[in-house]
């Protein structure tokens, strides 16, 4: 057999190397100097995004455009606290370059799923630069704070921020295009918020008083000075007990509340059970319409987005509660 001697092995061994770097800075045919080809393909890639739900992923898809591929796992009318990830789901977050979620528990069920995917691919809670001072830790929920930060626009916009930078480390070649988009939604955020302010501050002090099925809407009424009433706590795996509808009833007829709200991710039991009650005090109080708490519209209306969501909820809870507000929200689109 051959030996080789130690100077031949050396020379051999510049030679390669000195091949390996030609090739990594002298081919501009990728797309710029000292891209190879394979760095330009993989820009040109579209990313895959996956959402928990779907007010993250319609916020992901205004900051990203058409550059990303983005699924939601949970649609209209799905209650985050109770959803099971589906084969599909998980597929879906294994293929994905950087999963969205909401954290605070909302996705309770899938917890231990995001955990053990944040080992392998990019996991990101989008409510990860809000404060201690800027969450609700209600007193039942002591060490656990409220997950439902979506129904405050000036919080949301802090989601914006997140999906922007994270996205932007991702896929830095569309980093600026992120912060544009970014901005520009934020600057809808701010409109959505002055007329929230507006429409819910015409009702009269007296009958601002919020009923609903479960405690989603602390942040708003919070925001636009409402008292929230939430017949199930937090979480929807809470049930109602026979002595809390007894207590709200006693409310509903003392404060002379004519008008309470069904979700549109929660049965209405509770609440009927509520309006059985009080008519038996001889109290008539009404369903003031049906609110998006856990969940948007469905997909393809106005309400089927995060904007249309808060807009058709604020204005079904202003005419309902008395106040002035138009028929069509915001920008007259809905119902269209």
């Amino acid at each position: 057999m051959e030996m080789w001697t130690v100077g031949p092995v050396l020379r051999l061994v510049g030679l390669v190397l000195a091949a390996m770097l030609v090739g990594a800075g002298g081919c501009g045919s990728g797309g710029g100097e000292g891209q190879t080809p394979a760095d330009a393909e993989a820009a040109d890639r579209r990313p895959i995004v996956v959402c928990t739900t779907g007010m993250i992923g319609d916020t992901v898809r205004h900051v990203v455009g058409d550059r990303c591929e983005v699924i939601t796992l949970m649609g209209a009318g799905v209650d985050p606290h109770l959803y099971k990830a589906t084969r599909s789901d998980i597929d879906a977050i294994l293929r994905a370059d950087i999963v969205f979620y909401n954290g605070l528990m909302l996705e309770g069920k899938m917890n231990d799923l995001l955990v053990r995917t944040a080992r392998r691919r990019t996991v990101e809670r989008v409510t990860v630069y809000l404060g201690e001072g800027e969450l609700l830790e209600p007193p039942e929920f002591q060490g656990l704070y409220d997950p439902h930060v979506w129904m405050d626009p000036t919080l949301w916009a802090s989601a914006v921020d997140v999906i922007r930078d994270r996205m932007s480390e991702v896929d830095p070649a569309y980093g600026e295009v992120y912060a544009q988009n970014g901005e520009a939604f934020k600057q809808e955020l701010v409109r959505l918020d002055a007329y929230a302010k507006r429409v819910l501050s015409s009702i009269p002090e007296r009958s601002r008083v919020l009923v609903t099925a479960h405690d989603a809407f602390n942040y708003l009424g919070r925001r636009y000075g409402l008292e929230v009433v939430g017949i199930q706590g937090l979480s929807t795996e809470s049930e109602a007990a026979v002595k809390d509808i007894e207590r709200l009833v006693a409310m509903i007829v003392e404060r002379d509340i004519r008008a309470v709200f069904v979700e549109s991710t929660v049965s209405t039991r509770s609440v009927q059970a509520l309006i059985a009650g009080a008519r038996g005090r001889g109290h008539e109080v009404r369903i003031g319409g049906e609110l998006f708490s856990d969940a948007m519209g469905p997909p393809g209306t106005y309400e089927g987005t995060y904007i249309g969501m808060i807009d058709h909820n604020v204005t079904t809870i202003a005419r309902a509660l008395g106040g002035d507000a138009p028929e069509g929200g915001m920008d007259g689109r809905l119902g269209h």
